[in-house]
């Protein structure tokens, strides 16, 4: 009876140690294989590490390095100025550190131009770029479209005035279109675009040229500004645009007929015999 039990309890270790051999080899193999499909796989798109805001990031906050995360990126779907390095976005001195100068949603790519550069603040002369200057223009609810400008909009400026002292022959005012498309860079003291509903506002101030500057202020001078907002995508080109007040009320300006000049003619008047007759000469005057 022993040499019986002894038999079974070898047979049963042996059927016990093979099943685990098996299960053993049964597993290196499904490991050797998906460590062989994970090596020869390629990822399909090619990308690359950028940095993007770990949350919402707003105007005048400074970027620090717990405000953004790095993602992988579609290598050819990278946006321009988008940061792929840590040290440029994040300079190790503190007091470097960059602002925000455009408000940033979570996992948005971090770019060059939402924030400035290391160590300066999120005021007007980091929006302003090479050549360009600030211009300030007073507003009022009507000039200024209601109080629905934003920083970052672009206007067409518009000047109502006389020329009666200008132009010969001028009547009444005349409004001109003398700037388009023209940036705005604040809205009174505000430079942030997170602006809730519509805002009344005193002044507002573009980014210009010179030149525009010297046009702007001598239009605020001697008439009235005012501005129209100019759609996201519109790119049209304005022709000249003028309209006084005839032009307004659709009258025609009067032709005066040129009067009919006939040639002059010269006589003088002297006698032939018992008749007298007049003798055509040269006009002297």
């Amino acid at each position: 009876m022993r040499a019986v039990f002894g038999l079974v309890l070898v047979i049963g270790v042996a059927l016990a140690g093979g099943a685990v051999y098996m299960a053993k080899n049964y597993i290196t193999n499904y490991q050797q294989a998906l460590a062989k499909e994970r090596a020869t796989s390629v990822p399909v798109v090619p990308t690359r590490e950028v940095y993007v805001a770990k949350r919402a990031l707003r105007y005048g906050e400074a970027v620090t390095k717990d405000s953004v995360r790095k993602v992988n990126w579609p290598q050819d779907a990278i946006p321009e100025g988008a940061f792929t390095d840590f040290a440029a976005l994040i300079p190790e001195d503190p007091d470097k550190a960059r602002v925000v100068l455009r408000a940033m949603e979570k996992d948005e790519a971090i770019l060059t131009v939402k924030v400035t550069k290391p160590g300066q603040e999120a005021g007007l002369t980091s929006q302003l770029e090479r050549g360009m200057r600030a211009f300030a223009i007073r507003v009022d609810v009507a000039s200024g479209v209601s109080g629905f400008l934003r920083p970052g909009d672009r206007v067409d400026v518009y000047w109502t005035g006389s020329i009666r002292d200008t132009a010969e022959g001028a009547r009444g005012d005349v409004t001109r279109l003398i700037e388009t498309a023209v940036q705005l860079i604040a809205v009174d003291q505000t430079a942030s675009e997170d602006v809730n509903g519509a805002t009344i506002a005193r002044t507002v101030t573009v980014s210009v040229r010179p030149q525009q500057v010297a046009a702007l202020a001598q239009a605020q001078t001697s008439g009235r500004l005012s501005l129209a907002l100019v759609g996201i995508d519109d790119d049209t080109i304005i022709d000249a645009i003028e309209v006084d007040q005839r032009a307004l009320l659709g009258l025609e300006d009067e032709v005066l007929a040129a009067p009919d000049l006939k040639p002059e003619v010269c006589t003088i008047r002297t006698r032939r015999g018992s008749e007298v007759v007049d003798i055509q000469i040269p006009c002297t005057n």
